[in-house]
């Protein structure tokens, strides 16, 4: 297999997931962004386990999911989301528009 699991955004069974940080005060800001990018037509998944983040974290490194989306206080905040790219360490914050742009852009529209 070319990709050996790791998918290209467009092709991932899933491809982003979102972990509130903590699931009673995040998780509603959480649901909003899983509904908002489903009616966009993005495959999303929100991780309610009552697991540490850090474990969450590495299971979706470890699942491959392209873009992982920590939600914390600041981002309930700001209305904004912190992502981690598949095979990265860095952690970028932008707002939710600005990423739903930038993985809009990874798309292939057929």
């Amino acid at each position: 297999e070319e990709y050996k699991g790791a998918f290209p955004f467009w092709l991932a069974p899933v491809q982003v997931k979102v972990l509130p940080v903590n699931n009673e005060i995040h998780g509603e800001y959480a649901k909003a962004i899983v509904l908002k990018m489903n009616k966009a037509g993005y495959r999303v998944e929100l991780d309610l386990r009552d697991e540490k983040l850090g474990y969450k974290v590495r299971d979706a490194q470890t699942n491959k999911i392209p873009y992982t989306l920590v939600i914390g206080d600041q981002e309930m905040e700001q209305q904004s989301v912190t992502y981690r790219a598949y095979q990265s360490n860095e952690q970028i914050k932008v707002s939710m528009d600005e990423f739903m742009a930038m993985v809009d852009g990874e798309m292939i529209r057929v």
